[in-house]
């Protein structure tokens, strides 16, 4: 079973336009499972991981509804058939 990526807009541009995208394996963690990505589509690399590895401050990634940041990071567990998304922080207000 896959694990499907939903893709915000703002990273449409480094996968072809898809909003989602299926990866073929059943990764572990959520490091294998963007390690996957990555290989699929390796510009969204640097849009959401810093040079050292780490998921970039203000972009959030769940696995279904919890944010890894509360559930173990990169090594948070994967089930099969996960949603993972990919949403950039959004931050501003009314005056």
């Amino acid at each position: 079973m896959s694990v499907t990526f939903h893709i915000p807009g703002v990273l449409r541009a480094y996968t072809d336009g898809r909003s989602q995208v299926d990866i073929a394996e059943s990764p572990a963690t959520v490091r294998d499972a963007l390690l996957a990505l990555w290989v699929l589509y390796p510009g969204v690399r640097d849009r959401v991981a810093s040079e050292d590895g780490h998921i970039r401050q203000h972009i959030n990634v769940f696995v279904g509804n919890e944010d890894i940041r509360y559930t173990g990071g990169l090594a948070t567990s994967v089930p099969e058939g996960a949603v993972i998304s990919i949403l950039p922080a959004i931050s501003g207000g009314q005056r």
